[in-house]
């Protein structure tokens, strides 16, 4: 018998021998599994449905339309409160990518014994509950704004932006280290060997080497600065609403299908970012496990 003869025999036992049968727990894991994905989503889903309610209450569906996207535009109170959560969101991730990129490449670039404290602040930061974080920077704020004298602490948007960007600053630090430790950094002493100087180095090798983890670090600060509650109730100023805050002012008196509007677009951009975050880092050579540990912030 040749070794041809083999394989085909083979093959054909393989072909009719059944196939194991899945035990009950693998089932009962499947099933459980599906019924929290269900358990999680299923509020979301609502909410969507919901937007494109034309009734006055976002409880009570009583007929499909676009009433409340047009709202968006057409009633001012909710018009300002989306802008200046964008734009919060805009400047604290612009803020924390900043910051966090410089601490990020000093981390990595400069090791020694302050890195590990340095890290600790940050971790620090991190675990903080937002209360704690609420209640420390309004007292502070005011200090510096009204006592002090230092006029733009007394600006809403600037106050939310420093507010929002404290945790995301921590963020952008871990992934930007995170990526340069991964990385050689032979090309950085290769360009300083061609007696490239320092800012030539970083602006050309440096920052780009370490740009998918700083983009990565943008669009989450962004999103998380969109539903950013606990510190922008505590250090927004009159007329300097974001959309969060306008959200428990309006609980008061009856949610409306406009929120739910809002909140359907709101949920597009961050699955926009994070898709775009996903594919940044792709393209950037990360796995599938970094993809995931970079979409959860860590």
């Amino acid at each position: 018998m040749t070794a041809t003869d083999t394989r085909t025999i083979l093959s054909a036992q393989s072909a009719v021998t059944p196939r194991a049968k899945r035990n009950r727990g693998d089932l009962g894991f499947t099933i459980w599994g599906i019924a929290v994905l269900v358990f999680l989503f299923l509020p979301i889903a609502v909410v969507v449905v919901y937007s494109f309610n034309v009734g006055r209450l976002l409880t009570s569906f009583t007929q499909f339309g676009f009433d409340s996207f047009a709202a968006i535009v057409s009633n001012e109170v909710i018009r300002s409160a989306v802008l200046i959560s964008v734009q919060t969101g805009f400047l604290a991730a612009l803020l924390a990518s900043v910051l966090g990129t410089l601490a990020g490449i000093a981390m990595a670039r400069h090791p020694g014994k302050w890195v590990w404290w340095f890290l600790v602040l940050l971790l620090l930061v991190s675990v903080t509950p937002e209360i704690v974080d609420a209640v420390a920077l309004l007292p502070w704020l005011v200090t510096l704004g009204q006592d002090w004298g230092i006029g733009f602490f007394n600006d809403g948007i600037f106050r939310l932006v420093i507010g929002h960007s404290l945790f995301s600053i921590a963020v952008v630090s871990y992934l930007v280290r995170a990526r340069l430790i991964g990385l050689d950094a032979q090309l950085e002493e290769a360009s300083a060997d061609l007696y490239a100087p320092p800012l030539t180095t970083f602006r050309r090798v440096t920052l780009p080497l370490a740009m998918p983890a700083v983009l990565a670090g943008f669009l989450l600060s962004f999103t998380l600065s969109l539903d950013n509650t606990v510190i922008a109730a505590f250090v927004s100023v009159a007329g300097s609403t974001p959309w969060p805050v306008y959200i428990l002012g309006a609980v008061r008196t009856g949610l409306r299908p406009e929120i739910a509007a809002v909140s359907t677009i709101m949920l597009l951009l961050t699955l926009i970012a994070l898709a775009v975050v996903a594919l940044v880092l792709k393209r950037a050579g990360d796995s599938a496990a970094d993809i995931a540990r970079t979409m959860a912030g860590g």
